[in-house]
């Protein structure tokens, strides 16, 4: 493409909307942002460098004054983000409440049109068919999440590959610990006995259905909508000579059958694909498929109150989770009461999230050369951005993650259910 202004005038007009845009934003001692050709025109920190790579990248983050252009900015190499990516979220924060104002918007955009367009590029975006939250819809939505390749997970995840919010003891407990002590935190929760049978809906690559089955001697049942994650756990249960202890099946949950099938059923980090529209068909399936006295123990992250109902993410919902939805908790349990069930225990974890994202965020930068050259480097700063960017939004308390557990109370009204939290506690030996 073609542009008439000379490199001279590129860079002062550049230099000029990076000092409107940031003016009076805090962060100037440890942030800096430089142009392509290497000067400084903002900031004087060394923290984190915010490169801006071509003379109309600005024009391209700044088009919607969205998440999602800003997002995209950085995906497709236009804006670099070089350092502590957790400083960038605070600016991005302080623009947009600046910038609300449509006379505000509105004043900023005739200095921005002057930065010269670039003709539209190719965007990997998430595009679904079908009808929302169907069984179909929701195939493409987990394939197109969890299929980009076991071993570019590998990358980041822990020896398990528990890609969920881990348990935290103390701050300082390594990732593949805090994996395992909330897999077993769980399995306490279930109060699990040999011999029950668990179904893991969602079961990932299969770390939960493995351990319950070596450890507490249940019979379980994981099932899941990625191909790849299918193939994962069959060969892992395999290897771990528990057929017939263990099984995976590659289905939605709303294709099992059976009244009072299972003792025990376990959801971890599924629900944010189920939405508003089909939470109450969830829990009323999940009920169905319960024996009287059975529990189930849903593990979510959550909209905070005064989020819900905003517009969400386009970013996320574009490139990483498309169709996801976060729903508030008091709507979560209103939904698990309406199907029938009894409400026991509701755990937030929020600050254990933030921890696991910084875990995952800094082992895929320690493999960045890696996860390129796996999945590209269009996929390798979507999830940095996604994963640093959620634990922002953890940390700031706009999202939660809570562990909410319920039971299928028998038509007598006992539960089985002691009368105080100790087992949960309770060192073992």
């Amino acid at each position: 493409m073609e542009v008439c202004l000379s490199e001279e005038e590129l860079v002062r007009l550049n230099r000029k909307v990076v000092e409107e845009l940031l003016r009076g934003v805090p962060g100037e001692k440890d942030v800096s942002v430089e142009l392509w050709n290497g000067k400084r025109v903002w900031g004087k920190g060394e923290k984190l460098k915010i490169r801006i790579n071509k003379p109309w990248a600005l024009r391209e983050a700044l088009s919607t004054f969205s998440d999602l252009s800003l997002a995209e900015s950085y995906i497709y190499g236009l804006i670099d983000l070089v350092g502590d990516i957790y400083l960038v979220f605070p600016i991005a924060d302080w623009v947009m409440d600046r910038f609300k104002p449509l006379s505000e918007r509105l004043k900023f955009w005739k200095l921005l049109s002057q930065v010269p367009t670039l003709e539209e590029y190719k965007k990997c975006r998430a595009e679904l068919s079908g009808e929302l939250h169907s069984i179909e819809r929701d195939r493409q939505a987990v394939q197109y999440h969890y299929d980009v390749s076991n071993e570019f997970y590998k990358l980041f995840l822990d020896r398990n590959m528990v890609y969920s919010c881990a348990y935290f003891r103390k701050p300082t407990d390594s990732l593949d610990r805090a994996q395992e002590q909330k897999i077993e935190y769980i399995c306490r929760k279930l109060m699990l006995k040999p011999g029950e049978r668990l179904l893991d809906i969602g079961c990932g690559w299969g770390a939960l259905i493995i351990h319950a089955a070596k450890k507490y001697g249940v019979n379980a049942l994981g099932i899941t909508l990625s191909k790849n994650q299918y193939e994962y756990v069959k060969e892992r249960i395999k290897k771990e000579g528990l057929e017939g202890k263990c099984e995976v099946l590659l289905a939605d949950y709303r294709e099992l059958s059976g009244e009072g099938t299972f003792d025990k059923i376990v959801s971890v980090g599924m629900f944010e694909h189920v939405g508003q529209k089909r939470a109450l068909t969830y829990f009323q399936q999940v009920y169905r498929l319960l024996k009287y006295g059975g529990i189930f123990l849903n593990h979510a992250i959550s909209s905070n109150y005064k989020e819900f109902g905003k517009p969400p993410s386009q970013f996320i919902r574009k490139y990483v989770f498309p169709d996801g939805e976060l729903l508030p908790i008091y709507l979560t349990v209103e939904k698990a009461e309406e199907a029938g069930f009894e409400v026991r225990d509701v755990e937030c974890l929020r600050e254990h999230y933030t921890l696991t994202l910084m875990h995952w965020v800094k082992n895929l930068e320690r493999n960045y050369e890696k996860a390129v050259q796996i999945a590209g480097e269009e996929k390798f700063r979507i999830w940095r951005l996604y994963m640093a960017s959620s634990a922002y939004q953890f940390l700031t308390g706009r999202i939660g993650l809570y562990q909410t557990l319920l039971v299928k109370t028998h038509p007598t009204g006992e539960s089985g259910f002691p009368l105080t939290r100790e087992h949960l506690y309770r060192e073992e030996a």
